[in-house]
């Protein structure tokens, strides 16, 4: 939807790869128009264990807009800034980090986010989308992608998920309980730092990404011998600590720390990783 919506005319759009989900966008802009790569987090490496820079971005004069994922869910980076790009739309998938710390919203084009790590039931999207981008789109693009459908429509065109909403709307109060999304950042903030320093302080355990580009969502680390990779986790699943393995193409472990995910949560996979340590170390 994002380039039927945002081309204009134009065939050109700039795209930032720091992971997974930056790849999948990228196949799906090039069905429309030429895409520049204005950063590939994994061109020297081979793998996606950075944010880059705003001097290291290559964008393009004539891009129609700049795409990028503010937190990579699978390698666990994230960007600990907003892209400058002029007076081009910037275009962000919030999905695995809505609703986690304060966005400045006019910086953006349009903000998307599946509902799913952080709002509600799977199914569910948000849409954020500046009011000037809203009506002009590629030949051929169906109603109902077109944004305007949706907006003129108060995001009733179809039969709306009704549940779904009722179960956001709850989330969304007990975020204001929790003193809105400042009060949900300090949480976050203070959940990552806990298990990083745990890894950090450990020759046991290790994390792949840059310091400057650490997600506050998703922590992956690695044991200092792969091949005890399935005995913790299953010491973690007896301890009641599941869904811990690593995405299959990056291996090892992973740790998504959601907003819902209590601080409570955190300190028993903290406890569980010292005690495996001293066990295994």
């Amino acid at each position: 939807m994002i380039p039927m919506n945002l081309l204009r005319g134009g065939n050109k759009a700039d795209y930032i790869l720091t992971g997974s989900w930056g790849k999948k966008a990228i196949k799906e802009a090039s069905r429309y128009c030429e895409v520049n790569v204005a950063f590939d987090a994994s061109a020297e490496s081979g793998k996606f264990t950075m944010a880059p820079s705003q001097d290291q971005l290559n964008l393009s004069d004539d891009a129609a807009y700049v795409h990028y994922v503010p937190n990579e869910t699978i390698e666990g980076v994230a960007f600990p800034y907003v892209p400058e790009v002029g007076d081009k739309p910037l275009v962000a998938d919030f999905s695995s980090c809505i609703l986690s710390s304060e966005i400045d919203v006019s910086k953006f084009g349009v903000i998307y986010a599946g509902a799913q790590k952080n709002v509600g039931p799977a199914g569910l999207t948000l849409v954020i989308v500046r009011e000037d981008l809203i009506g002009e789109t590629i030949d051929g693009t169906p109603t109902m992608f077109n944004y305007k459908t949706h907006a003129d429509a108060d995001s009733m065109y179809n039969t709306p998920p009704t549940y779904a909403w009722y179960l956001a709307g709850l989330v969304f109060a007990w975020l204001k309980e929790l003193g809105g999304l400042a009060g949900m950042s300090e949480v976050n903030v203070r959940k990552a730092g806990k298990l990083y320093a745990a890894i950090d302080n450990s020759s046991f355990y290790a994390n792949p990404v840059a310091l400057d580009s650490r997600s506050l969502m998703n922590v992956p680390f690695t044991l200092a011998d792969a091949e005890l990779d399935a005995t913790f986790l299953a010491g973690a699943k007896d301890a009641g600590l599941v869904t811990l393995k690593g995405h299959r193409s990056v291996g090892g472990m992973r740790a998504s720390i959601y907003n819902a995910m209590p601080e409570e949560g955190v300190d028993a996979l903290i406890a569980f990783m010292a005690e495996f340590e001293k066990k295994h170390g």
